[in-house]
């Protein structure tokens, strides 16, 4: 028997605020909240990826680990991006944790959401 087909179309961040999270990414990604309760959010984030918001006490079973043990990433078209997009971020008063920095997988900037999740945009290096 063939294993069920599965896709890739959720991310769950654990939040302290679901509704303060949902202001934050609908600014960030210029997206209204397709639900929004103090318990949970949901943001569509590309066509395919949704974005969710739980409130961290509700999760279970619950959840241990704390925010920025990983990273959400956005991709740009052009390493030109990377500086106009941390500009913009920057203007919207968004906590930064990585300057634009050309690294080995290009060029690259990290920003931080209301509970310290890391969002890293980055232009991909030419190989």
């Amino acid at each position: 028997m063939p294993a069920p087909a599965i896709k890739f179309d959720f991310v769950l961040l654990y939040v302290s605020d679901p509704m303060r999270s949902a202001r934050f990414y609908t600014r960030l990604l210029n997206e209204e909240p397709l639900e929004a309760t103090p318990g949970f959010a949901m943001l569509k984030m590309s066509s395919d990826v949704m974005l969710g918001l739980w409130l961290r006490g509700d999760v279970a079973p619950p959840a241990a680990a704390p925010a920025g043990g990983s990273e959400i990433a956005f991709t740009v078209a052009t390493p030109e991006d990377v500086p106009d997009l941390y500009a913009r971020w920057s203007a919207l008063e968004i906590p930064m944790a990585q300057p634009p920095t050309e690294m080995d997988f290009g060029h690259t900037f990290v920003a931080l959401d209301p509970d310290g999740h890391r969002l890293r945009v980055f232009c991909p290096a030419l190989r």
